[in-house]
């Protein structure tokens, strides 16, 4: 998974310029780095959408074969009374 780069000198003093001391500025910027670790790109989405749909259609496609093994059970059990 590919990482967002940012400035992180650049982010630090134009917290200070904006009223953060200097800790806080430099906790803030940890956590927006930490943070960025845990983002999900673009690609990761769509691969993992792409998987779940793979998944979901093979589940589809028992659930079809299922019904209409239940469905054929049922017409011959109903044929069977009549005949």
């Amino acid at each position: 998974m590919s990482t967002i780069t940012f400035d992180t000198l650049d982010f630090t003093r134009r917290l200070r310029e904006a009223g953060f001391d200097e800790r806080q500025a430099e906790a803030v910027v940890r956590v927006m780095a930490d943070a960025q670790s845990t983002l999900v790109t673009r690609e990761h989405f769509d691969a993992k959408m792409e998987t779940l749909e793979t998944r979901l259609d093979a589940k589809i496609d028992k659930l079809s074969w299922m019904m209409g093994i239940l469905i054929a059970l049922a017409v011959a059990n109903f044929a069977k009374q009549f005949f």
